[in-house]
């Protein structure tokens, strides 16, 4: 059959509903010869949904969520203080890359600097954590351990700053309590604004797609929210790893996300096996199941390939984030007498 197959899937089993973790981020990144991309970015996410942002080019930091106007009516002139120290902010990151650079020696050429902080809160356990880490490139560079407050170095460039920055105790102890308390309470506040829209559940539509017979399954679910989301392939009732690929959850323009897994096979092993697709998403306590789609079947759906395009497309790509090519649950940057206070957070320092 030429096009690509596609089926619809509904609700199957229930699973036990499980406690969300909620989480507080900023990510900051500098980066130098980057076509048509902003040298300084700022991105504020709540529960992986830009809440702020601030780059070069405008020189302004700007709410993403209509909640947010909401938060900052609580601190005086909120916009313009965290305009004004992010200014500051930018002349900072723009001297560390050069700084980070010449420790690689290296001149020209495209090259990013990021930082990365926040805390994450079990609204279940009341357990917390936080985190903060630089990264160069895509690549670990710095990150530091909360409970002996002193800084990891990976690379040997980087060591001349853990040296620097272990010494200043006092900034240490400050950017903890940041972490593990003030960055907490911001957190809970920021769920208590926008609590219409961070803590809905949205269940997901789960598709199954497949160019040929012989071609990879792919089991993509979409439009659900929050972000947690286990996306698993089965054989015959038991959990299947073999010839899988694994994609990344990613976010929707609707603030909703998506998420891809792909499965080898081949049409021996569908018709001698039972496979299915599991969807769960923290919150709701339906699995959604999909089953592998029959090419003889009457029910399959021909599509032409555009539509599935926009289907497995990322619509929106959250500047600054996803440079980091190297995945971790952890990292961050910069705070105010508000929740990006430079002050509480100790992270506006040269390299």
């Amino acid at each position: 059959m030429k096009g690509i197959i596609l089926l619809v899937l509904g609700i199957g089993l229930l699973h036990t509903a499980s406690a969300v973790t909620h989480s507080l981020k900023y990510f900051y990144t500098a980066s130098s010869e980057v076509p048509n991309f902003p040298e300084f970015v700022v991105v504020g996410m709540v529960d992986g949904v830009q809440m702020v942002h601030y780059d070069s080019n405008s020189q302004r930091m700007v709410p993403r969520q209509d909640w947010m106007n909401k938060a900052a009516e609580t601190l005086p002139q909120y916009w313009e203080s965290q305009t004004g120290i992010l200014k500051g902010t930018q002349q900072t990151y723009k001297a560390s890359i050069d700084i980070v650079k010449q420790r690689f020696n290296q001149s020209g050429g495209v090259h990013t600097f990021q930082n990365m902080y926040g805390c994450e809160w079990d609204d279940d356990t009341g357990a917390t954590e936080g985190f903060f880490q630089y990264g160069y490139d895509g690549e670990d560079f710095l990150a530091l351990d909360l409970k002996t407050k002193k800084w990891i170095a990976p690379t040997p460039q980087a060591v001349i700053t853990k040296h620097k920055w272990d010494s200043n105790t006092a900034n240490e102890e400050r950017r903890k309590h940041y972490l593990t308390q003030e960055c907490i309470e911001w957190l809970k506040k920021y769920l208590d604004y926008g609590k219409s829209t961070l803590m809905r559940t949205v269940p997901p539509s789960v598709f199954l797609l497949q160019k040929t017979p012989t071609s990879p399954v792919t089991c993509h679910a979409t439009g659900f929210y929050p972000s947690d989301v286990m996306v698993s392939w089965q054989k015959d009732g038991q959990d299947h790893h073999e010839d899988v690929e694994y994609g990344e959850t990613l976010p929707n323009d609707d603030g909703t996300f998506q998420k891809s897994i792909h499965l080898t096979m081949t049409p021996e092993d569908r018709k001698n096996n039972k496979y299915q697709c599991v969807v769960q998403v923290k919150g709701i306590k339906e699995d959604f199941i999909g089953v592998p789609p029959d090419q003889d079947a009457a029910n399959v759906v021909p599509i032409i390939g555009g539509v599935v395009a926009l289907l497995l497309v990322v619509v929106v790509v959250v500047v600054g984030v996803v440079i980091w090519k190297k995945r971790s649950k952890k990292g961050f940057v910069p705070a105010s007498t508000s929740d990006t206070d430079s002050d509480n957070s100790g992270g506006v320092k040269k390299i």
